[in-house]
């Protein structure tokens, strides 16, 4: 999923995961407080996937900031939305609730324990299924700022032939002392 084109800054790629909706593994699971969308399960479900491949079962080590790149958002949530505020129409408070992006990354950092910066951002380029450079760019910023170790990158689209999610954690990149270092 990454290239070394993708990761310019060379940053230390700790895990990745992949899920479409539909996909081979059928939808993703529900997401309590969620409803009306399958985009902030489909967020979830790469974090988790990626996470559990880097450290297991929850919790993770802490200082890992969320960033989720999306350049279409939400747009189930969206139109709901749209849709409720029709004459006659009442809109949920959960579609409120979960019309702010840091909503599903609040509940990953709630069941992982993480405790770096939390950001979300619409690229200008994004392709379903690859992480874009601005938020590998960011990233880098990030773990350069010193607030985390780690960054779990989202990257999440929603499309007409399906949602797709790509999920990486990164951390600073490799120094030549660092046993684990590629020769």
């Amino acid at each position: 999923m990454t290239s070394p084109a993708d990761n310019a800054h060379g940053l230390r790629v700790l895990a990745e995961a992949r899920r479409s909706a539909p996909g081979p593994d059928g939808p993703p699971p529900p997401l309590p407080g969620f409803a009306a969308s399958g985009f902030d399960p489909l967020v979830a479900d790469a974090a988790e996937r990626c996470l559990r491949a880097a450290h297991g079962e929850p919790p993770a080590p802490g200082r890992t900031a969320l960033l989720l790149a999306s350049a279409s958002g939400d747009l189930d949530t969206a139109r709901a939305i749209e849709q409720s505020a029709e004459p006659g129409h009442r809109t949920g408070p959960l579609l409120f609730f979960q019309s702010n992006p840091n909503a599903v990354l609040g509940h990953i950092a709630a069941r992982w324990g993480l405790t770096g910066p939390v950001v979300a951002i619409c690229p200008a380029e994004a392709e379903p299924g690859r992480v874009p450079a601005e938020a590998y760019e960011l990233a880098a910023l990030l773990l350069a700022d010193g607030d985390a170790d780690r960054v779990l990158v989202l990257a999440v689209e929603q499309t007409p032939d399906g949602d797709r999610a790509a999920a990486v954690l990164l951390s600073c990149p490799r120094s030549p002392e660092d046993p684990e270092s590629p020769s």
